[in-house]
């Protein structure tokens, strides 16, 4: 169908231009001459007042909408009181509930948006559990409002139950809940619609969205020819205890085929090999004689390290080093229970990157793992500032959090990443950058959005999200930063 475009009023407030945004797009997107009928839900609040203008606007253009009303004239704003009147002039009618055994091409969600956070702690009624439960067993596209219903806008948490949307018309500026925990599950395509608006001028920005056009500016510069493997750092990594050893070499092969000019590894276990027969360039070394070289510029401690008696003590050392720092897996577990190393890392001045998925950073904040998922984006910000580190939270979403209060919300990823070992993966990312003496918010940034990026290629080939190994990220990884690096 062409797209439609038709005069706003003059001038029109933000409701007005809201509606008309999310009504353009639901004509251009998914009605047609035989896709007519529109089934639209409108709640108490001003999400409500969105839905009325989306109503009218598409009566206007001829499609046959049904409009459901949950809340009470009298309680609305005075801007969504307008939109209801604007819709009533029309002749359309209002009904209160969903009519049995009736068929639409598309559902407008306007029952909550965005203000469903303030009443997060208060449970959904019985009647909109069924209806956010009868919109989502349509099996039709579905548009929502702003944000899903029942999705929590700041957190991306369920309250009970939420609208699978098809599309998310978000106004003004992106919503964190769309992008971590259950957003991405249930907010289909993401589209925002500013509303000719400049949101940082109304409000300095904390929160950012990594995707590949914002990390082009972490991107190393192209190589000299003039040049040998000591110019692109050397990494030491410590871990691998016994039946462990396979998390270090994942590590260590994703940091040497992700650009480092040399790889240690230094490995715990009493069944370390003498050499990686897959990766025969790795170097295999005891932990003691890491902290003797001179030539390292960046440390990993971590992977499969374990929780033996003796291990903190590689934890110890590291964080005595002045090299940049990651610590990932058992070395954050050490800390989590170890105060020394917790004051340690506190105190250390050295650049220094955590990697905690959700249940290592509850042990490091002394709660619990559904306490750090009720609320990911402050849990980040939280451990930053606690260990004046740089943070990347693991998960849907991975959110990236820096000393200063900055925090860097990840879109790529896919479920392929929820497999042993991905973590050991990113680590090895996240060092090969440091050594080659990208920054270190830089470096994680980077890294982060590689790391994602190399499972949603693997993705695109059909190599998963079932069955999709640590292992294949690393190849994919290596192709993507390489084509972003030298463009045909």
């Amino acid at each position: 169908m062409e797209q439609m475009v038709f005069a706003l009023p003059d001038p029109p407030n933000l409701m007005e231009k809201a509606g008309y945004a999310a009504a353009q797009i639901t004509a251009d997107k998914l009605l047609s001459e035989t896709k007519s009928r529109v089934l639209v839900l409108a709640g108490p609040g001003n999400n409500g007042g969105d839905a009325f203008v989306v109503a009218r606007y598409l009566k206007q253009w001829k499609f046959q909408i049904t409009l459901i009303f949950t809340g009470h004239r009298d309680k609305l704003s005075a801007e969504a009181k307008q939109a209801l009147d604007a819709y009533s002039t029309l002749g359309g009618d209002i009904l209160n509930e969903i009519p049995k055994n009736t068929y639409w091409d598309a559902v407008i969600d306007g029952i909550f948006g965005i203000g469903l956070d303030q009443y997060k702690d208060r449970p959904l009624n019985e009647k909109y559990l069924n209806i956010i439960k009868s919109a989502n067993d349509l099996n039709v596209p579905i548009v929502a409002l702003d944000i899903p219903s029942g999705l929590g806008s700041d957190n991306g948490c369920i309250q009970q139950a939420a609208i699978h949307a098809t599309y998310t018309t978000t106004f003004i500026g992106f919503k964190p809940g769309l992008f971590t925990n259950d957003g991405p599950d249930h907010c289909g395509e993401v589209l925002l619609c500013d509303l000719e608006l400049n949101p940082p001028i109304l409000l300095t920005p904390h929160t950012w969205l990594l995707d590949q056009s914002s990390i082009q500016q972490f991107l190393p510069f192209p190589r000299h020819a003039n040049s040998h493997k000591g110019t692109y750092g050397s990494i030491g990594l410590i871990g691998g205890s016994t039946s462990m050893t396979g998390a270090v070499l994942l590590a260590g092969r994703a940091a040497l085929k992700l650009g480092a000019g040399r790889v240690y590894l230094g490995l715990i276990g009493r069944d370390a090999p003498v050499v990686d027969m897959t990766q025969p360039e790795l170097m295999l070394r005891s932990p003691h004689d890491l902290f003797k070289m001179e030539n390292i510029n960046c440390l990993i401690v971590g992977p499969g390290l374990g929780l033996e008696s003796d291990s903190h003590t590689w934890v110890d050392s590291a964080l005595s080093t002045h090299h940049p720092l990651v610590l990932d897996a058992d070395a954050l577990n050490h800390i989590a229970i170890n105060t020394h190393l917790a004051n340690k890392l506190q105190r250390r001045k050295a650049p220094t990157i955590l990697t905690p998925h959700a249940a290592e950073a509850a042990r490091l904040l002394d709660t619990e793992t559904k306490d750090i998922q009720i609320d990911r984006m402050a849990a980040s910000i939280k451990l930053a500032n606690f260990f004046n580190c740089y943070i990347v939270l693991k998960g849907t979403g991975s959110i990236c959090a820096t000393p200063d209060g900055h925090r860097y919300i990840n879109t790529s990823g896919n479920s392929g990443l929820s497999s042993a070992g991905t973590g050991d993966v990113l680590s090895g990312i996240v060092g090969a950058l440091l050594a080659q003496g990208i920054k270190i918010k830089d470096a994680l940034l980077l890294a982060t959005y590689l790391h994602g990026a190399a499972a949603d290629t693997l993705l695109q080939q059909n190599n998963g999200p079932l069955g999709m190994t640590a292992s294949e990220i690393i190849n994919p990884a290596r192709q993507l930063l390489n084509s972003w690096i030298y463009k045909p």
